[in-house]
């Protein structure tokens, strides 16, 4: 089952519906609508809680027509490690976790993906759209969309690993690899860059100096929260 909504990216789902069709396996598209909870759309740092509970409740739904007795994710034990409130939407809906019940690492999967010679085995992650926005600015679908454009001509100029972090005032954060930022910073690509990101509507763009860090708006994350969803 994979979700559709603003925050999913269109090159995400044309993944999803190749990947089944060549492995074989039936695939369901679930439209969730967390865009129209106000508790998700306010972006405090319970985002990917709220998300997931809509998720888990429209899949829960399909369960009797499915013909399957419980939902899995594909959390692995890296996910673990870092401040994942979705997991706690998931303990809420009995979601069973197969990957990190067999002691799975993100290497591990990306291995067996190898050996059975899926090509999404060395795919760099692509979080949801909506988590790159920093807590407190509210979600919208414009914004998505902004991010998924800059996102998108980044990966023209050869970068894999990649993020533009939406940040209040219409500011992109630009974060690649270290050893892509003195590329970046060429005056004609530099140029070229910010060109296109004004266009798309920002209206300050910046290139993080200390280059890429998954989840990196975490750390803007209140410590009461991270409490809460601790798991």
């Amino acid at each position: 089952v994979t979700a559709d909504s603003p925050s999913v990216p269109r090159s995400e789902l044309a993944t999803a519906r190749e990947l089944a069709e060549r492995i074989g396996i039936r695939h369901v598209v679930v439209r969730t609508d967390e865009f129209d909870n106000p508790d998700y759309l306010k972006n405090d740092g319970a985002r990917c809680y709220h998300c997931k509970t809509e998720l888990y409740s429209r899949v829960e739904s399909l369960l009797p027509q499915l013909g399957v007795p419980v939902i899995a994710s594909g959390a692995n034990l890296d996910d673990l490690g870092d401040y994942r409130p979705g997991l706690t939407a998931a303990a809420e809906h009995s979601v069973r976790h197969p990957l990190q019940e067999a002691g799975f690492t993100k290497a591990d999967v990306r291995a067996v993906a190898r050996h059975w010679d899926l090509p999404t085995w060395d795919k760099p992650a692509a979080p949801c759209l909506s988590s790159r926005l920093a807590p407190g600015l509210v979600v919208t679908p414009e914004r998505t969309r902004r991010v998924e454009d800059a996102e998108t001509y980044l990966r023209t100029l050869g970068l894999r690993d990649c993020r533009v972090r939406y940040h209040d005032g219409d500011l992109a954060r630009v974060e690649v690899p270290t050893a892509d930022i003195v590329r970046l910073a060429n005056d004609d690509v530099r140029t070229a860059l910010a060109t296109e990101l004004r266009r798309l509507g920002f209206k300050f763009v910046t290139l993080d100096l200390d280059g890429f860090r998954s989840g990196s708006l975490n750390d803007l994350v209140p410590l009461e929260l991270k409490t809460r969803y601790a798991k």
